[in-house]
């Protein structure tokens, strides 16, 4: 791993990774995998993260709030500014909308994608057209990681106001003033590197986000560095030693072909579930082709506060996913759907 470190500092990522995962095979850490991914690149991550900060300036609000109508059905594009640094983003607002207080999702991108990429790919602006949502898409930029990837894995970015969590959600909470979202009804959901920023959010910030989605994803500190981030994208984090913080109910995909961020993680965001969880599990079939395996975590009174889905036979995609986005895999049960449907029996009952 020395040698890892020294190509990693010199900028050498490629190497780095190569040396990486010479060293896990040498030593048995790693496991066989049925073909490699088809995007190499998102096994690269960024060293350097760098913040655009430009205290003093006030967002720019895409709508006025006196005139939601104007902008009803459309995908708009919009900056976040704040003490912490700047990022673009994109918001569909539904169709229907007149100001009334509605749901919103967060959706987070994989590396090297981008909130239309993402968009498309998963379906949720369909979704959100046909159920009345708002739907968020914050964007990486290249300044703070080369590869858009966020930067789960760096120890100033895991953690409730710090870094990129306290961004997403200074950038959640602006939107939510913005057009009156009902605040029993936010959740975030991600892929890959957008997965695993969803769990730090979910962990950090059960006040604000009412369940969590994490698709390929990685359970919170499973790495500290470039390094650590790529021995638990290989070969898997480690087990957590201890239970969880309080934190928002969770539902997890993951394919089991994953060779890009093993699919251990997604045993792992499971494995810290509290005292008294009791599980039950199902296998079925995809009405598109994959055979899934769920397996859903009840609390003492029934309620289902984790589902976890592993669709065998699935790479490095999102399950049901369209071939208009990068990283899908149409073959699988369609993750936005059953990803609302968990959603939806998280709310939280608005007060009076």
């Amino acid at each position: 791993m020395g040698q890892a470190s020294r190509l990693t500092l010199a900028g050498d990522l490629g190497s780095a990774t190569a040396a990486i995962q010479d060293a896990l095979a040498r030593s048995g850490m790693t496991q066989p995998h049925a073909k490699a991914p088809a995007r190499p690149d998102l096994n690269v991550i960024d060293v350097v993260a760098r913040e655009v900060v430009q205290p003093g300036e006030a967002p720019p609000s895409p709508v006025s709030p006196n005139r939601p109508q104007d902008h009803v059905g459309q995908f708009l594009s919009a900056t976040h500014r704040d003490a912490i640094g700047t990022r673009d983003y994109k918001l569909y607002v539904p169709p229907g909308y007149t100001g009334q207080p509605l749901p919103l999702v967060v959706m987070l991108h994989g590396c090297t994608q981008n909130p239309d990429d993402f968009a498309a790919g998963t379906g949720m602006n369909d979704a959100a057209q046909a159920e009345g949502f708002f739907v968020l898409y914050p964007a990486q930029s290249q300044q703070a990681n080369a590869q858009r990837c966020w930067n789960w894995f760096k120890h100033n970015h895991q953690q409730r106001d710090r870094g990129e969590p306290a961004m997403i959600a200074n950038m959640t909470r602006d939107v939510m003033k913005q057009y009156g979202i009902d605040p029993g009804q936010v959740y975030v959901a991600g892929l890959s590197a957008g997965g695993a920023m969803a769990a730090i959010l979910g962990q950090a910030y059960p006040d604000l986000f009412m369940a969590v989605g994490v698709h390929s994803g990685l359970p919170v500190g499973s790495a500290r560095d470039v390094s650590s981030a790529l021995m638990a994208m290989k070969s898997g984090a480690p087990r957590p030693a201890s239970k969880r913080a309080a934190s928002a109910p969770i539902i997890v995909f993951h394919g089991d072909r994953d060779t890009t961020v093993h699919p251990v993680n997604g045993d792992h965001l499971m494995a810290d579930m509290p005292e008294g969880t009791v599980m039950e599990q199902e296998q079925a079939r995809s009405a598109n082709g994959h055979t899934y395996t769920r397996r859903r975590h009840h609390d003492g009174e029934g309620r289902v506060m984790a589902e976890q889905w592993v669709v065998h036979g699935s790479a490095h995609a999102w399950s049901g996913g369209r071939a208009q986005g990068s990283y899908t895999d149409a073959k699988g049960p369609d993750a936005t759907q059953e990803m609302l449907r968990f959603f939806k029996r998280h709310a939280r009952p608005a007060k009076h």
